[in-house]
């Protein structure tokens, strides 16, 4: 057996096992370059109406017409006589004299995956409100409640102590809008990290 039909004979052997592992949505084609108008070797998961001995595809005629086209041409974009889209990888296979020999092709059937992709896109999509609202399903927690102060402050080149009262009043505003008041030891923490009184965050966000 020369070196071509050995490349030739494993190759086959591994189209057929990747075709018959995506029964109905993968077809594999293994394609012998040695002869342009019968190029089909094998063709497993049958999705394009092809036959054994067909000739070669434009991506064929290239690799025999150029030993420097690429080896792995992947994920591009293809269409089944039917109008079906499709996801091909077209794998060169070369001799030891650099020679195309074969070509191993995987045609995805992406139809069906189109399909769930949109029932999949209306299940997780969400209305827009006509008032907006915010929602946050995560518990709040003080070390949060610490970081919201800082960069509340820090986006006002400040430190939370030299806030201004009126600057103190929108935070305590915007925090308890948020959630955040009601968290265990938040009042505390707020007067801590502030430098004002207990009286004060109450009067704030009355």
């Amino acid at each position: 057996m020369t070196e071509d039909e050995l490349l030739l004979r494993e190759a086959g052997t591994i189209a057929t096992a990747l075709g018959r592992m995506f029964p109905g949505l993968c077809e594999v084609v293994l394609h012998d370059l040695r002869d342009p108008e019968h190029t089909i070797r094998v063709i497993e998961n049958n999705l394009s109406g092809r036959s054994i001995g067909d000739p070669a595809t434009e991506l064929g005629v290239a690799r025999i017409q150029d030993s420097d086209y690429p080896n792995v041409i992947q994920n591009y974009p293809n269409t089944f006589p039917d109008g079906r889209p499709a996801k091909s990888t077209s794998i060169g296979i070369k001799n030891s004299e650099g020679t195309y020999v074969a070509a191993l092709c995987l045609n995805l059937d992406v139809s069906l995956f189109a399909t769930v992709a949109r029932s999949l896109h209306n299940l997780v999509r969400t209305d827009e409100q006509e008032q907006p609202l915010v929602e946050n399903l995560r518990a709040r927690t003080v070390d949060e409640l610490r970081s919201l102060v800082e960069e509340f402050a820090a986006a006002r080149g400040q430190t939370p102590r030299s806030l201004s009262p009126a600057a103190r009043k929108e935070l305590l505003r915007s925090l308890k809008e948020g959630g955040f008041l009601d968290v265990k030891h938040s009042v505390p923490v707020l007067t801590d990290i502030l430098g004002v009184s207990r009286a004060t965050v109450y009067n704030y966000v009355r």
